[in-house]
């Protein structure tokens, strides 16, 4: 069996303070990459095999506009999105079926309630159910079945791993991560997910970041990393942690599951998280940090960012502590 790496081989990322007491350890692996793909900062097992989980988007993404799907705009960075089911969402989701003759029932992402709390009253207000338009991969899948409507291929087997789009998207991994996928599982939403290491997904990243100023590039990954900093409320959210970091840094940011965070910059630098617990609410903290400290972005820029997504602890109506950088990550800064 494929497994990713063990406690013993992982860092103590950050931990939780409250009233003075360390409640809660996060131990992961991280890896900071050059823009040659080089490695500028590395703790834990970057190397071993992790599920990308949702940072996976982007390449899915190009997977369907190489294969024909007109994503533009708003368009190609929904399909890059876990979003957080606003009406905005949803609307895009829609017009995206509409434009390819197709409809919410063709999506086979499963129906959810919207995160958004807007969209969920009025959900709830005129009597809708869960909604496959909701779901936080509805625009990745939206853009598959456009994908396959512009080659005729099947569309109820979008999702199968021989199936040719899914093939595409391996081959993309590979070629953008630059290592072959160890293992496929499936994703929450059904799709494929493949298992590349923190190294891999960090050059990636720095690949896709550094497309637009590229004129070797890829036009369409071009495409893309432009969309996502262009509407980077499509990505998740207004106000939420990978929308507010595009907005203020200008830096591609894609949480996936399971404690993962992936970041690129318009230079190539890459950074790729995994918190090995599982719980990504530090991957923010612990992932800009290691991109400051590497010199790619300003550290006080940073801690502005950070005030903003990182919520305190608290007690009561108070702020009684805070999510803190474990010491092998705070050493980087004094590097």
């Amino acid at each position: 069996m494929v497994n990713t790496f063990l406690a013993q081989d992982a860092v103590e990322l950050a931990v939780v303070e409250r009233s003075g007491f360390i409640e809660s350890r996060h131990i992961g692996s991280l890896v900071v990459t050059a823009a040659d793909g080089s490695v500028v900062t590395s703790l834990g097992n970057p190397t071993a095999p992790i599920y990308p989980r949702s940072t996976l988007k982007p390449f899915q993404a190009l997977a369907s506009m190489q294969a024909g799907a007109p994503l533009r705009g708003a368009q190609a960075s929904l399909a890059s999105a876990s979003h957080v089911g606003s009406l905005e969402h949803m609307d895009l989701v829609r017009s995206m079926l509409d434009k390819a003759e197709l409809s919410e029932s063709d999506l086979q992402c499963p129906p959810a309630w919207p995160q958004d709390s807007e969209a969920y009253r009025w959900m709830i207000r005129t009597d809708k159910e869960k909604s496959r338009l909701a779901m936080n991969c509805s625009g990745k899948h939206a853009a598959f079945l456009w994908a396959c409507k512009e080659n005729g291929w099947d569309l109820r087997s979008y999702l199968e791993p021989n199936h040719p789009l899914q093939r595409l998207v391996l081959t993309l991994i590979e070629e953008y991560c630059g290592e072959k996928p160890v293992h496929v599982g499936i994703d929450g939403c059904g799709a494929p997910v493949a298992a590349i290491s923190l190294l891999g997904l960090a050059r990636g990243y720095g690949k896709l970041g550094k497309s637009p100023s590229d004129k070797n590039a890829n036009a369409r990954a071009a495409t893309i990393a432009t969309a996502m900093l262009d509407y980077p409320w499509t990505v998740e959210g207004r106000g939420k942690p990978n929308t507010v970091v595009m907005e203020d840094l200008g830096i591609l940011a894609k949480l996936g599951a399971e404690g993962v965070l992936a970041l690129g910059t318009e230079t190539g630098v890459g950074v790729a998280v995994k918190m090995l617990d599982g719980n990504g609410r530090a991957a923010t903290l612990v992932g800009l940090t290691a991109l400051a400290a590497s010199g790619a972005v300003d550290v006080s820029r940073v801690a502005e960012v950070l005030g903003k997504v990182v919520d305190p602890i608290t007690g009561g109506s108070s702020v009684v502590g805070q999510l803190r950088l474990g010491t092998a990550v705070s050493a980087l800064l004094e590097q």
